[in-house]
């Protein structure tokens, strides 16, 4: 398997071994668009894996933060009780960069830069960029993914 992030389509194809396409999930990627710098909240490019799957069994809309399940639910109610919040819910696919001085290591670590591919409220508008440099997607595409890939599957994104 393979996953093909494509930021000019916001869409992600997931391919088999021989390069067929098994799904497409729209996605939502960073507002600031593209870039590897630590701090710049644009999404990276180039190659990765996924390094780690987190949240496996938690219940859809589990809240997440710094990777760890808070015992919160996401709920409209409690969006609007913190309104600035970046949600990130349901599963978690870690990214690491494979491409040393481009998305790996120093100041440009794809994984140091903590970018997931993760769920998001189903209010959450997919098909255009929105999120601080993460790959947004609705619960139920995130779902579907996390139980058809491996970690060490390979990612690449393009613009």
């Amino acid at each position: 398997m393979k996953i093909i992030v494509d930021i000019s389509l916001q869409q992600m194809t997931l391919q088999d071994v021989a390069g067929h396409i098994v799904r497409c999930y729209p996605i939502s990627s960073a507002k600031n668009g593209t870039g590897q710098q630590r701090g710049s909240f644009h999404t990276p490019l180039g190659k990765h894996i996924i390094r780690a799957k987190i949240g496996q069994n938690a219940p859809v809309n589990t809240v997440f933060v710094r990777r760890r399940p808070t015992g919160e639910i996401y709920t409209p109610e409690l969006a609007a009780n913190h309104p600035n919040r970046d949600w990130i819910l349901t599963r978690i696919l870690w990214l690491s960069g494979c491409e040393p001085g481009f998305n790996r290591l120093g100041s440009v670590d794809t994984m140091r830069r903590y970018i997931y591919i993760h769920g998001s409220p189903d209010s959450a508008e997919m098909g255009k960029p929105g999120s601080i440099g993460c790959i947004r997607m609705h619960n139920h595409d995130l779902l579907d993914l996390f139980e058809r890939v491996p970690a060490g599957t390979p990612v690449e994104i393009t613009a």
